[in-house]
């Protein structure tokens, strides 16, 4: 018999000074059964920080991910049905980020993990002709961190202000100094 998702419940207060944005959302995640809360909770974070201000050109919505292969872990369609922004958290392979750059306008990469260095090293030179592809790297410690925030049901805020992230339970805060790998 398969393991079903567990389903987390968030609600996020964001203030991203950077790109002019306020907005509070209410979010439902599947965490798959081989996903960490680690990972669940950067994927929520990378929800935050992508969300546009407005829907005209579409909502950005959680996908299948590590259910789907053929789906990212956010995504944002259009009202054409185009797709304008694919997202990945973790490590992928060259292969798939190419084909995501092929399909969509944007593509990023939240990579996180002590495997990034090694990860990085080997993808770098052969992305480097995707011209719609950008590449984060977030600090172990600092994602590791974040995982402490993951509740069932999560009231967060997270702000941002000159590249800096703080998130927030209330509680607890988490400062991130995400890195930018691609393009340098």
């Amino acid at each position: 018999m398969a393991l079903k998702s567990t389903i987390f419940k968030a609600q996020l207060q964001i203030a991203d000074v950077d790109r002019g944005l306020c907005a509070d959302h209410a979010l439902t995640l599947a965490r798959h059964p081989s996903e960490t809360d680690e990972r669940m909770m950067v994927r929520l974070l990378a929800f935050a920080l992508h969300v546009p201000a407005d829907d005209r050109r579409g909502r950005l919505e959680m996908a299948r991910g590590l259910s789907d292969t053929d789906e990212p872990d956010l995504w944002r369609h259009d009202l054409t049905g185009a797709l304008v922004h694919w997202i990945e958290v973790g490590q992928p392979d060259d292969r798939r980020l190419l084909k995501a750059a092929g399909r969509a306008e944007r593509v990023s990469v939240i990579a996180y993990g002590p495997a990034v260095a090694p990860w990085w090293a080997g993808v770098e030179g052969r992305i480097a002709r995707a011209g719609n592809l950008e590449v984060w790297q977030w600090p172990s410690e600092q994602s590791r961190a974040l995982a402490t925030l993951a509740r069932r049901s999560m009231a967060l805020q997270v702000n941002v202000h000159d590249g800096v992230v703080w998130v927030g339970d209330g509680e607890t805060a988490i400062e991130l100094h995400p890195r930018r790998l691609f393009p340098g």
